[in-house]
């Protein structure tokens, strides 16, 4: 299983101000700079502990500050307030430096105002109204990516915003340092999941690289047998397993295979260091089965993953890993297959040949064997569930040639309309918003991908500080869109992003 991704990880805060206060107004600075902090960690609304560190009050120790930050890796990201007037002049060569993700807080120390005792020194010291649009100035004449986040820091909503965004820069840091192996190339003639790995790498972080699957194969002989013996252990006492998958059972062999797949696969990966895979049906090598269940099993335990050797929707797969990390739901690959239309019962169904993972569900899922048609192997074994109801999003990454597209669509998770005992593999049915036809139209307008991750524990907004944090383009469907209002907005976003990139 792979580590709790906010261990030993944590968010810089840094306090705003200058000389010319004196030294008793500044010491109160200090003092309130701390308890600001000290109440967002009580709070325990924010995953990531936040790190006080001292008042900057002049040029030369901002670039040094920030450039510290660069270079810690504990530090995901900087949080700023500018208690008093802090002239921004003097954060022109800190933030030119930066390469951690920023988050400006807008706050003071004080919730309301002591109206009948307000005097001038109390304004010389609470000046964070004035201050901080002076630092808003710099920071959008710089052009510096930040998110802003305004309120007293008691205020809930405050602190949902900077959790969603500290774990938005775990995500990020993640990716940045993340390894991602591709058992075998991707499958072949398709164009979606082609793209450009050293772009990728520039812009997200992952380091993108091929092995062969037969690497993986000796892995998977030469399996741990006590590591093998533990894993089958665990899928007796943890699924419902299929009559002929248990001891005794006609089919038991293929159960004991899948658990020796399993084993090879998680040692090839922890060795490796890797957080991300794919694998493709079309390169099997000296596999006997297509992984299933282990594939499942893995993205349970937080790895990327991507079909066909989709290694784009392994990126996201992971990242929305991290940024929902100890959050209720999860996140997995997902594939739009097929479509009710019957009046007012529109919805999609969606699941993939195996590879839904099981974390989209509460209920104990049931581990079953089935012939597959594609392949040319032994039956696999694989998890089978419906996905729990409730708010989720599916989110594709596509490489437009000059930039990468984030698509996301709001949907809700609805279930079927009535059973499905003949279909083998784990499934979600969810109504898109703002509607199926208005979604699927935006979709494919969008050159969308047809492999989504599927995440119930993350946020429209959460997506939205990525894109931003990573300058890349995001496009949204949800109750709000409209077909023509979407065709506009991509018509934008092609003149904006080659402008931007000077393209």
């Amino acid at each position: 299983m792979l580590n709790n991704p906010f261990d030993g990880r944590e968010i810089w805060f840094y306090t705003g101000t200058q000389d010319l206060y004196g030294d008793e107004t500044l010491a109160e600075v200090e003092q309130q700079s701390k308890a600001i902090v000290q109440q967002l960690n009580e709070s325990t609304d924010i995953a990531l502990p936040i790190v006080w560190k001292p008042l900057l009050k002049d040029r030369d120790g901002i670039r040094t500050a920030m450039l510290e930050a660069n270079y810690a890796d504990s530090c995901v990201g900087v949080i700023t307030w500018m208690h008093t007037f802090s002239p921004a002049k003097m954060w022109i060569s800190g933030l030119s430096s930066l390469d951690k993700p920023l988050l400006h807080l807008h706050t003071q120390a004080n919730v309301s105002l002591p109206w009948e005792s307000i005097d001038m020194d109390f304004m010389n010291l609470n000046q964070a109204a004035h201050g901080d649009r002076e630092f808003g100035y710099i920071c959008t004449r710089l052009g510096v990516n930040r998110a802003v986040v305004v309120g007293h820091v008691s205020s809930l909503d405050v602190r949902t915003q900077i959790d969603s965004w500290a774990r938005v820069a775990t995500g990020r840091q993640e990716l940045r340092t993340m390894k991602l192996a591709r058992f075998g190339d991707n499958m072949r003639n398709v164009a979606v999941t082609e793209g450009d790995k050293t772009e990728a790498e520039l812009q997200f972080g992952p380091a993108v690289n091929t092995w062969s699957v037969n690497d993986l194969a000796e892995a998977v002989e030469n399996a741990d047998p006590d590591a093998v013996a533990s894993i089958l252990r665990s899928y007796d006492e943890d699924y419902e397993v299929a009559p002929e998958l248990r001891k005794g059972g006609a089919k038991r062999e293929s159960l004991k295979y899948a658990a020796k797949l399993e084993a090879g696969m998680r040692h090839f990966l922890e060795e490796g260091e890797f957080s991300g895979f794919t694998t493709n049906f079309e390169d099997l090598g000296g596999l006997r089965q297509l992984p299933g269940l282990a594939v499942q099993r893995l993205m349970a335990d937080g790895y990327g993953f991507g079909a066909e050797g989709d290694w784009k929707t392994a990126i996201l797969v992971r990242l929305a890993k991290v940024i929902g990390f100890g959050r209720p739901g999860g996140a997995s690959l997902m594939e739009d297959y097929t479509y009710e239309f019957g009046e007012g019962r529109e919805k999609i169904l969606g699941a993939h040949m195996l590879e839904v993972c099981p974390s989209l569900t509460k209920k104990i899922p049931s581990l079953e064997i089935h012939p597959l048609g594609i392949g040319d192997r032994e039956d696999p074994v694989r998890l089978k569930f419906d996905a729990d109801p409730g708010e989720a999003l599916v989110v594709a990454l596509t490489d437009m040639r000059d930039r990468f597209r984030i698509t996301a669509n709001q949907v809700t998770i609805v279930g079927p309309d009535a059973p499905m005992p003949n279909l083998p593999v784990a499934s979600a049915v969810w109504t898109p918003k703002p509607d199926l036809a208005t979604s699927a139209a935006c979709w494919i307008y969008a050159g969308a991908a047809h492999h989504t991750c599927m995440t119930t524990n993350t946020t429209p907004e959460e997506w939205a500080l990525f894109a931003q944090m990573t300058g890349n383009e995001l496009v949204m469907i949800d109750d709000t869109t409209t077909k023509n209002g979407f065709l506009h907005q991509l018509e934008w976003n092609n003149a904006f992003f080659r402008l931007a990139r000077g393209v």
